[in-house]
């Protein structure tokens, strides 16, 4: 049998790790078994679903590179349907009309609370036999008695006392669809056999089987993922990393980077960390998923995201790195020199961005670090770095072994050690008391470049 599994957000907001995680998952099964991936939209809640988060939950899953075989469904333009299965779980007997009011099924759950039994619907309407009246709805005939049983296959077994269900409604009195009748007609109609979701809708699912059970349907397979967890085992919120998944494209993070983040965030293939998109397609499993939280470590995805920045061909990174570049014009030849200076330590593509931003002004823009001029160039140092610009400007070869030799001979010749004028020269070029490798910096920045920036730096 195909394996067909879905991935159904939410519109009410944008889509956060934990979602990008529970899709990853779904894909990832599907992808491993040649199966099918579904996305639904459930945008049922009229008034906190908007066009605006579908597009945004539409536009991360295309960063992610998580393409859906079958979709976007959505539950809005599927209303006709759902309302044809309420109908026949009518005929069947399996679902009847109710008339009470929330007032009195609230009454209802008071005086159970006040007994000490589990605060429910009790049944009234249960056996009058009504029709569809104003203000009525369509409740699900649940079994009294016995368990709900099913097999989820991270969990194990798991059992539900049918006492602690009710029968819960299936149809609004405004007309529309609940949200479980809706994901099991979805699910049915769509063929989806695994049901792979978030450990928080495991109260849901005895529900959505009693009302499989009631269409004589087969079950799918369940899995239940657990949580993710901030780092003080709390769950995950905005403090800790739970942001929109095209926050973190706007902080640097490749999409590549995250998805090996958030498949290791629940799944194990040994002590391996770095995996390939082929890599996880073909070693993901359902076994290798973790029954405890995971906690979100913000530390190790940009560990991991430098790891990519690392491996990741210059020429992929140019057009990626020049969306942080605004305001800057580049040329792809002077980036494609530059970004191999910052690939071994840089965490994010921001942060490179930010970093190289020296490279692209002329020497009268450029920001000097005041503390840094004060502290490194001392009239002292001022004579040598006058010295060094003169004997510069003969160099026909600006590359790195030449300016090696260059300075290794003036350091000789002048019986002094090159942290000196490490540091003071650092600044006068680039302004700061940090970048890469000082001779790549200036064979990077070319003769014309850095003769201008000492000229700069001796006025200061």
């Amino acid at each position: 049998m195909q394996v067909i599994t879905r991935f159904a957000p939410s519109p009410t907001g944008y889509l956060h790790i934990g979602g990008a995680r529970t899709a990853l998952f779904n894909w990832l099964w599907a992808r491993k078994n040649k199966g099918k991936f579904i996305l639904r939209i459930e945008d049922t809640d009229k008034e906190r679903s908007t066009p605006e988060m579908t597009q945004a939950i539409l536009e991360a899953m295309d960063w992610l590179g998580l393409d859906y075989d079958q979709g976007p469904f959505f539950q809005s333009q599927r209303t006709e349907l759902y309302q044809k299965y309420i109908d026949k779980l009518l005929e069947l007997g399996a679902a009847y009309y109710c008339e009470c009011t929330p007032e009195e099924v609230e009454q209802m759950r008071k005086e159970a609370r006040a007994k000490g039994l589990k605060p429910k619907y009790n049944g009234r309407c249960r056996d009058k036999n009504l029709g569809p009246g104003s203000g009525r709805v369509v409740r699900l005939k649940a079994p009294l008695e016995g368990e709900t049983c099913f097999v989820d296959l991270l969990k194990g077994n798991i059992a539900i006392n049918n006492q602690e269900l009710d029968d819960f409604i299936l149809r609004r009195s405004d007309g529309t669809p609940t949200y479980n009748l809706a994901v099991v007609v979805d699910d049915l109609t769509m063929n989806v056999n695994y049901v792979i979701r978030g450990d928080d809708h495991l109260n849901n699912t005895p529900k959505q089987i009693l009302i499989y059970q009631a269409l004589g349907a087969s079950l799918p397979q369940f899995v239940h993922v657990p949580m993710i967890l901030g780092p003080d085992k709390k769950k995950l919120s905005k403090r800790h990393g739970a942001l929109s998944v095209m926050v973190y494209k706007e902080m640097g993070f490749l999409p590549q980077a995250l998805l090996n983040y958030l498949a290791r965030l629940g799944w194990a293939w040994g002590d391996q960390e770095i995996f390939s998109r082929d890599e996880l397609i073909e070693k993901f499993s359902l076994q290798g998923l973790s029954k405890s939280a995971s906690v979100f470590d913000l530390e190790k995805l940009s560990w991991l995201n430098g790891q990519y920045i690392k491996n990741t061909p210059v020429k992929e990174l140019i057009p990626l790195v020049k969306e942080f570049l605004k305001g800057y014009q580049v040329e792809d030849s002077y980036l494609a020199k530059i970004i191999p200076l910052y690939q071994p330590r840089a965490k994010t593509l921001k942060e490179m961005a930010e970093q190289m931003e020296f490279f692209f002004k002329d020497a009268k823009e450029l920001e000097y670090d005041p503390k840094a001029v004060q502290k490194f160039l001392t009239p002292e140092i001022k004579q040598h770095l006058s010295q060094i610009k003169n004997r510069l400007a003969k160099l026909d070869n600006f590359e790195q072994k030449a300016l090696e030799d260059l300075f290794a001979s003036y350091l000789e010749e002048h019986q002094i050690k090159f942290k000196l004028i490490a540091q003071p020269l650092r600044v006068a070029i680039t302004g700061r008391t940090f970048s890469p490798g000082l001779f790549e910096t200036m064979e990077v920045l070319g003769k014309e470049r850095v003769l201008a920036r000492l000229e700069r730096a001796k006025k200061l």
